[in-house]
């Protein structure tokens, strides 16, 4: 687990204005080593100004902002940093290892090339030209480089838009052998929520510059009370419907699906009700839905 006192980066009291606009509204936020930290909200949330201050490419109107204890326009706390941002303007000429070895260059004690090239699953595009890539192996590269300093913080902007199923698992299995084998700690912002469950030791929800709703995956999803209820069964939708503590009954072919607050009572009034009820299946809520709920309250 994260050491608490071990902090690489901190924003403390982060206020940002853009005109008469808060881009964020006095944020506390802190990344300790060797943790995965997703950075959820809706589009305006805070999420890029937050990143923005950390990486020292804006400046806080208030507040206290640090990394690795220090300013992050400082270049000693930034060369410990590696950076994967949603577009990368990068020369399509130049072939990948070209781009390795240039990117390498700029840093005391990179990682061989080879080594980053296994990591991000690139080592049989070295010799192709980076313009002739597709979307996917473009992005694959972009993390190639974000890597290749040997990183003690990264941080990895939507990083597997455009990537395939079978790229996008490799991508994360990178990921976590970054954390567990090399202590790196990640910010991560993505849409796919999917994406943070797999990865996130702890997820922050922004929404108008504030924390709305922070902690583990499983934390968050026990914030919404909702399980959904799916089965065979001949019992009336209607009926079901009508029963307490069920706020959705409604059918999906020949399965009956249920919306409900209190699964366990749910399910023994189902099985009382229709002995012959069968493929009973109970899934509780999800990220996405958590997500939905503790933005609403500040749309």
């Amino acid at each position: 687990m994260p050491d608490p006192s071990a902090a690489v980066a901190r924003l403390a009291g982060a206020v940002k204005r853009y005109g008469p606009q808060r881009a964020l509204d006095g944020l506390d936020l802190a990344l300790q080593r060797g943790e995965i930290l997703a950075l959820l909200g809706p589009n305006g949330a805070g999420k890029s100004t937050s990143i923005g201050l950390l990486l020292g490419l804006i400046r806080a109107d208030a507040g206290r902002v640090e990394l690795f204890g220090r300013d992050p326009q400082q270049l000693a706390a930034r060369r410990h940093i590696g950076v994967m941002l949603q577009s990368a303007a990068l020369p399509a000429t130049l072939r990948v290892g070209e781009l390795l070895r240039l990117a390498a260059s700029y840093y005391p004690h990179p990682r061989p090339l080879a080594e980053s090239a296994e990591l991000a699953g690139i080592a049989d595009l070295l010799g192709r030209r980076y313009g002739n890539l597709s979307g996917g192996q473009q992005r694959r590269v972009q993390f190639a480089l974000a890597l290749c300093g040997r990183p003690r913080l990264l941080f990895l902007d939507e990083p597997t838009v455009g990537m395939d199923i079978e790229a996008r698992q490799k991508l994360w299995a990178a990921i976590r052998r970054l954390r567990t084998e090399e202590g790196c700690a990640i910010v991560l912002t993505t849409h796919y929520l999917e994406e943070a469950e797999a990865l996130a030791d702890r997820v922050c929800v922004l929404a108008r510059g504030r924390l709305v709703g922070e902690g583990s995956v499983d934390a968050l999803r026990a914030q919404v009370a909702r399980t959904r209820i799916r089965c065979l069964s001949d019992l009336d939708a209607t009926a079901v419907a009508a029963w307490s503590q069920v706020s959705v009954a409604e059918r999906d072919g020949d399965r009956l699906r249920i919306v409900t607050t209190a699964a366990e009572q749910v399910v023994r009034r189902l099985l009382d009700a229709d002995p012959a009820l069968r493929e009973l299946e109970v899934q509780r809520a999800g990220l996405a839905e958590a997500f939905t709920e503790l933005t609403r309250e500040v749309a």
